[in-house]
Order: structure tokens, then C-alpha cells, then sequence
């Protein structure tokens, strides 16, 4: 069930957008900041461009491409640490806008990569379960050591 695009989840994105654009990340999820609100913040612009930042309330991806790309992924919650990750090539979603209008939004490439992520990340799921075991320990391992 979709959440009401209210002024406490209307505040949430503020802070969530604010503070994505603090650190110039490519997105952020609300669970970043310690908060549970089903909202994510993407930068919809090429990896190299200049952060173009759209809030995405209630977020759903509806379809995927069936062809994937590895790429590397971060999070900073785990600063310093990329992995690669396979993921689909385009992505079509639906979200709430600030207006509490369902909308829907066909990404590609880099910003279809940022938005699975961070709507996985909203989700519970964080982006090191998608590796193997094995390289799941590796990549903590490797944090752990640059954290001394």
C-alpha cells in the first residue's frame, strides 16, 4: 500500500535530496538517513553530468530489461568500496510525485543502474546481497582495512 504524499514524507525527501546533493551522490534511499519513508532521490543524468535529482515517492519498478551490464556499484554507507554488480539495461517505474500524482519514468544505463539500487536499497535489500558470499566477505573485509 502507497503511503499519502504528506508533509512528513514531503519533509523526508527534502532531507533526503539535501543531503544527496551535500555529498554530489548519484542517489540516495531514505533508509541512509535513518528514516523508513518510501522515498528515494536519483540523479536521472549521465554519470559525468551535473546531479538533475528527481524525488521518487512510493517507488515501483514495473518492468526491466531482459539484457543486463555489470557495473560498479558503491553506497555510502561503505565509503571507498565498489563491486561489480549486473543489472538491467533500462528500467520503467512508477512513483509518487510531490503532488501526490502517480507518474512513470523509463530510465537507461547509469541512471536505470542508480534507481534499481536505491529502490532495492529502500526495499531492504542492500546491493552486497547481490554478490556471492565470498565476495560479499572480500569487499567487508577490504572496508574494514580502510577504516584503521
Amino acid at each position: 500500500m502507497a503511503r499519502p504524499v504528506d508533509a512528513a514524507l514531503l519533509a523526508a525527501g527534502a532531507r533526503l535530496q539535501a543531503a544527496a546533493a551535500d555529498v554530489q551522490a548519484y542517489g540516495l534511499a531514505a533508509a541512509h538517513l535513518g528514516l523508513v519513508e518510501p522515498v528515494v532521490v536519483v540523479s536521472v543524468s549521465d554519470a559525468k553530468a551535473a546531479r538533475d535529482y528527481r524525488l521518487l515517492f512510493n517507488p515501483v519498478i514495473e518492468s526491466l530489461a531482459e539484457t543486463g551490464s555489470a557495473g560498479a556499484e558503491g553506497s555510502v554507507s561503505l565509503p571507498g568500496i565498489e563491486v561489480p554488480i549486473t543489472r538491467a539495461d533500462w528500467c520503467v517505474l512508477s512513483y509518487d510525485d510531490a503532488d501526490g500524482v502517480r507518474q512513470t519514468l523509463r530510465l537507461e544505463g547509469f541512471a536505470a543502474r542508480v534507481a534499481q539500487h536505491e529502490i532495492e536499497q529502500m526495499n531492504g535489500v542492500f546491493f552486497l546481497s547481490r554478490l556471492s558470499r565470498l565476495k560479499r566477505e572480500t569487499a567487508l573485509r577490504k572496508f574494514g582495512k580502510s577504516q584503521r
